[in-house]
C-alpha cells in the first residue's frame, strides 16, 4: 500500500519533480573523479584480493586525490592486516545495469571479495526495486563466474532526504525511493551466503558532504572505509 500511494503521489507531483530535477542538473556543480592509482598492492599478512565497483562515490567524487577517496582510504585501513591486491572500476553516474554492461573491461584475474557500491543512481532513475534485485543478482552471478569471487559486500543506499542539494518534494520522493532499493540489498544479503549488507550510517553534518552538496567529503570517505574495513576483514 505504501509503494502505491508514493506511486500516486509522484503522478500527482510529476510536473513539479520534473521541473526539480531539471534545476538540480542545471545547478549542480560538477566535480571530477580525483586523479591518482586505481589498483595497487599494499601491506603484509593473508592475501586478499579486492575488487571496488560503483558509481562517482566509489570513485572518489569529492575527494582531491584517490589517497584520500575511499579506496586509498580502505588500503590504508586493511594494509595492516592483510596483504591487500585491489583494483577501483568506479563511474560517474554508474547504475548496476551499466556496470554489468562494463564487466568485460575488467582485468582477466580473480578477485577474492567485490565491494558494490550502486543505488544513488538507480535511485534517481526510479529503477524498480525488482529490476534492480534482479541486475544485483546477475551482477554478483558474473562476477563469481568470470573472476571467482566468494564474497560479495553491499554497500547500503545513503538516505537521498538528507542530500543538501536537493529540494523538496524531490528530495523526500527520491529518500523512501532509495530506501526500498537499499531494502533488496539487505535482502538479498539475507538470501544469499557470502553476501553481508552494510548499511550506510555516516552522520549527516557539513563537513562529511562534499561542496556539491551531493557526494561525500574526504572525512566521509576515511569514516565510511572505517566501517567497511571491520566486514571486510571479519
Amino acid at each position: 500500500m505504501a509503494l502505491a500511494g508514493d506511486r500516486l503521489l509522484q503522478l500527482s507531483l510529476a510536473p513539479l519533480l520534473v521541473a526539480q530535477a531539471l534545476w538540480v542538473v542545471a545547478r549542480a556543480e560538477r566535480l571530477p573523479e580525483p586523479p591518482g592509482p586505481r589498483s595497487g598492492h599494499i601491506g603484509h599478512g593473508k592475501p586478499l584480493r579486492l575488487l571496488i565497483l560503483g558509481d562517482s562515490s566509489s570513485a572518489g567524487v569529492g575527494a582531491e586525490t584517490q589517497e584520500s577517496a575511499l579506496s586509498g582510504a580502505l588500503a590504508r585501513a586493511l594494509a595492516p592486516h592483510v596483504s591487500l591486491d585491489w583494483h577501483l572500476e568506479g563511474e560517474t553516474g554508474a547504475t548496476t545495469k551499466t556496470s554489468l554492461a562494463k564487466l568485460a573491461a575488467l582485468p582477466d584475474r580473480p578477485f577474492d571479495l567485490a565491494l558494490l557500491i550502486h543505488g544513488v543512481n538507480d535511485t534517481t532513475r526510479l529503477t524498480a526495486p525488482a529490476t534492480f534485485r534482479s541486475r544485483q543478482i546477475a551482477l554478483m552471478e558474473a562476477l563469481t563466474a568470470r573472476h571467482g569471487v566468494t564474497r560479495f559486500i553491499l554497500s547500503g543506499i545513503p538516505p537521498m532526504q538528507h542530500f543538501p542539494l536537493l529540494p523538496q518534494p524531490l528530495r523526500g520522493v527520491l529518500g523512501r525511493h532509495a530506501a526500498r532499493l537499499d531494502a533488496e540489498l539487505a535482502r538479498l544479503a539475507s538470501e544469499r551466503a557470502g553476501v553481508e549488507h552494510l548499511p550506510l550510517a555516516l552522520p549527516f553534518e557539513p563537513h562529511l558532504v562534499a561542496r556539491d552538496g551531493f557526494h561525500p567529503s574526504q572525512a566521509a570517505y576515511t569514516l565510511w572505509a572505517a566501517m567497511l574495513s571491520d566486514p571486510i576483514l571479519a
